[in-house]
């Protein structure tokens, strides 16, 4: 039997206090939207159909061709965004509709409220959740032969008092669905077509209606603000970090592990106190990451440390020391055995196997080769005003402490720059490149000055 997804992400979100549309708001680097969509995939549903309003172009553009869009004219309540998906729905099949500020949701829920759908053989499955503080939510009406939700702001004091709560996931048969939104009606406060109605107008109908209560209510909590963001933001984090740790890795402290979605972290690897580890990472096995480090669109071979640095879209292979407060902007790749270390900037470079730059150093569209030696306070001018220069340095070559390499230059394998030097062109194998005035010493010049001074 077919099973098809509508995810409702076409409201405003007006307490998000955003110009961005709330189902674009980003948890753990992803938009809520796409933990939803996810989910409902991993259950099962395709295709998908995503209800589009407030700036749908967005919304479009986030998520690509791979998902039909039914858009929502005016926003008229979840009812009427519903109906906007119904021309795309299959004659049968089970429909599952969740909200798009949902980012907690699991597969593995929605399956066992599908697996609760089926084998009740119901026409609509209402996702509950019990809670201490119902405040906003939709309450469950049990009454004799019939259910019903009433919605805070249409409830008597008698039914706010139920902490029996409708979550905005269902599980309905597509032709139910049909008939349930042919006769939603607007006569209610906020003067909207709710989608809660269809459980009502079903029962009343003689339709099987069931609930399936959720265990765990924190899956089903909706983002209605920033504060409900961060909450959200910080549970899926420390559900990450879990997952990572049953993985094989070590994660000293949950609460500062802010590892996004989709990161992959090999066997044994140590994450630190207060790591950011964003979009596009893939690290190897027997790290050591952090303290103190972001790191984003990045592939870290094995055995590699980064310590109180950025690593931003680079290469990084096997044992690799970076840092501390080390900057290696984008673009670089550096081979393995290298060190990059304290107050040292790499940008758009390549640094050879077992070259180093261990201190106060910036190297930008360098080329060094295998075991370079770079002295503190060494600097590539790439940047002559206009263009971006390249400086290639030689296998072993050793570049001694304060040195200036004007771009482009080449500095041969095998040869020397002294320290101090500013070098403007090119040096050869095996050569001494001095490139600075002489030391003048001039005798008893103090004694001559102090006699000045009287």
């Amino acid at each position: 039997m077919a099973t098809i997804g509508i995810v409702m992400a076409a409201g405003k979100g007006t307490r998000m206090k955003s110009d961005l549309p709330k189902a674009l708001h980003s948890v753990c680097g992803r938009p809520m939207l796409g933990y939803v969509l996810k989910a409902l995939e991993g259950a099962g549903a395709a295709p998908c159909i995503i209800v589009v309003g407030h700036k749908e172009e967005l919304v479009r553009s986030a998520f690509g061709d791979q998902y039909f869009y039914a858009r929502q004219e005016q926003q008229l309540g979840t009812g009427d965004a519903a109906r906007q998906a119904v021309p795309h729905l299959p004659e049968s099949g089970t429909v599952l509709i969740a909200p798009g500020d949902a980012p907690l949701i699991t597969s593995e829920a929605i399956q066992e409220m599908l697996g609760k759908h089926r084998t009740e053989n119901a026409s609509l499955t209402l996702a509950a959740v019990t809670l201490e503080n119902p405040t906003g939510y939709g309450r469950v009406v049990q009454e004799p032969g019939r259910l019903r939700i009433v919605e805070e702001k249409d409830a008597t004091p008698e039914e706010r008092q139920i902490t029996h709560c409708a979550a905005s996931f269902y599980a309905v048969e597509a032709s139910a669905l049909r008939v349930g939104l042919s006769k939603l009606s607007d006569d209610n406060a906020a003067r909207e077509f709710y989608l809660t109605d269809i459980v009502a107008i079903l029962s009343q109908m003689g339709e099987k209606v069931v609930t399936w209560d959720c265990r765990h209510p924190e899956l089903l909590m909706g983002v209605n603000d920033r504060w409900e963001l961060a909450q959200a933001t910080k549970t899926l984090y420390r559900r990450i970090a879990k997952r990572h740790a049953i993985n094989g890795a070590t994660i000293i402290d949950p609460d500062t592990a802010y590892i996004e979605d989709d990161i992959e972290i090999g066997a044994d690897t140590v994450i630190y106190p207060n790591s950011h580890l964003r979009q596009g990472v893939r690290i190897g096995a027997r790290c050591e990451i952090g303290p103190d480090v972001v790191i984003a669109k990045a592939r870290i071979g094995d055995d590699c440390r980064v310590q109180r640095s950025n690593v931003i879209d680079s290469e990084l292979e096997s044992d690799v020391w970076v840092g501390p407060f080390s900057n290696v902007r984008p673009g670089c790749l550096l081979k393995s055995g290298s060190r990059i270390g304290a107050f040292v900037e790499v940008n758009r470079s390549v640094i050879g196997r077992g070259a180093k730059a261990v201190h106060l150093a910036y190297l930008g569209d360098a080329i060094l080769g295998e075991g370079v030696n770079i002295g503190a306070g060494t600097i590539t001018c790439n940047f002559d005003g206009k263009h971006k220069n390249q400086t290639h340095i030689g296998d072993d070559a050793f570049v001694g402490s304060n040195s200036t390499l004007i771009a482009p230059v080449n500095i041969a394998p095998n040869s020397y720059i002294a320290a101090g030097s500013a070098i403007t062109d090119d040096v050869p194998e095996g050569a001494l490149g001095i490139g600075r005035g002489r030391q003048v010493n001039k005798e008893g010049w103090v004694q001559k000055r102090n006699r000045s001074d009287e």
